[in-house]
């Protein structure tokens, strides 16, 4: 699993941001991958699959539940609901809990290379924000400065389905 924090920042370069610019800028590139992640992984997926994954993502306890069922009918003895149910400390019941291990139940089945999906998008991200640090920090020249900074562009296609990529 990765993490988005100080240490990530500090990773690319960027733990010089100002302090009130850093939850921004992390939670800028969470929505960032979360897209990216979801627009490559929805390749191959069929139109059912798709409205599957978004019903579960949108937790649609009806459609979570069934597959559930049908999938995982023991998840709460499952070690990875043991683990998120750790780390989000939510009750076992909780419903966001989950939607959300059924989510990545999912996605073990229908993409089982999502984690090295989420890990290469994350790699391309951070190369771009590596390549771009120095105008992120403000450190163009003189005959830059007057430019807005650039910010990674989101495809403007249809709106892929969401990706739980802290599952990763």
């Amino acid at each position: 699993m990765f993490r988005l924090d100080d240490q990530f920042l500090k990773d690319i370069g960027l733990d010089g941001l100002p302090d009130e610019q850093k939850k921004p800028f992390l939670q800028h590139i969470y929505s960032e991958l979360e897209l990216r992640v979801g627009t490559r992984l929805s390749d191959g997926l069929s139109d059912a699959q798709l409205e599957e994954f978004e019903k579960i993502i949108d937790r649609d306890q009806e459609k979570v539940q069934s597959w559930l069922a049908e999938h995982a009918p023991n998840y709460q003895q499952d070690q990875a609901f043991q683990k998120l149910m750790e780390a989000t400390k939510l009750e076992a019941s909780d419903p966001r809990l989950i939607s959300e291990y059924t989510a990545t139940k999912w996605l073990e089945v229908n993409r089982p290379d999502y984690r090295d999906v989420v890990a290469a998008v994350l790699e391309e991200l951070k190369q771009e924000i590596t390549s771009n640090r120095d105008a992120i920090l403000g450190g163009m020249s003189d005959s830059q400065q007057n430019q807005p900074e650039q910010a990674p562009q989101q495809p403007s296609s249809e709106e892929p389905p969401r990706v739980p990529p802290m599952a990763a």
